[in-house]
């Protein structure tokens, strides 16, 4: 693996994210910083190899969904550049406005056959977005119980069903240490909650 220098650019980025999202709290702890979550998907994307382009779009790889849409896209690609774009625009499942009025289940089901179809650096992004994600379940699971599933749009088998079929997808399409470890992660949630 070559040696990663992250540039002024990328500090740019990290400046950006925490202007986008400072007033954004994690769903379910209004204590904890939305912040912590972009940091950690960084960081996943980071010790995967990834390249300066993947770890600017974890940074912001919720930005367009939550902050902005397109003109905050276009915001992107014209400060960080059109990898880094692109990979936020593939991550981002809200861009579309009749999308977003779909059933949950249909737009989860949109984007497990999205996946199929896109480059290294998508799912690189993407799984360590949903490792992070899975990892706070579990976490959460353990610390306060069944009660977690109320804070998702989504109940609990529904949420299991995304998570096992995100778990399969990632094993198949980007097999590595972090596919395994979001395999992992899941089949102890599953564990936990057939207890």
């Amino acid at each position: 693996m070559t040696r990663l220098l992250l540039d002024d650019t990328f500090g740019e980025a990290l400046a950006y994210a925490l202007e986008l999202h400072r007033d954004q709290w994690r769903k379910g702890n209004a204590q904890l910083p939305y912040l912590g979550h972009l940091l950690g998907v960084c960081s996943l994307v980071l010790d995967d190899g990834g390249t300066q382009e993947q770890a600017i779009a974890a940074l912001l790889h919720d930005a367009v969904e939550d902050r902005g849409g397109r003109p905050t896209l276009a915001e992107i690609d014209r400060r960080f550049g059109s990898e880094a774009a692109g990979i936020v625009e593939a991550c981002s499942d809200t861009l579309d406005k009749e999308h977003e009025q779909r059933p949950w289940r249909a737009r989860r089901e949109d984007y497990l056959a999205h996946l199929e179809r896109q480059p290294p650096g998508v799912l690189r992004v993407s799984l360590a977005d949903k490792l992070f994600n899975a990892r706070s379940i579990l976490r959460d699971l353990l610390e306060i119980g069944d009660e977690l599933w109320e804070r998702f749009n989504a109940g609990r088998d529904e949420q299991l069903w995304h998570y096992r079929a995100l778990a399969d997808a990632f094993l198949r399409l980007a097999p590595g240490p972090m596919a395994r470890e979001l395999d992992e992660v899941v089949s102890s949630i599953e564990r936990h909650v057939a207890r």
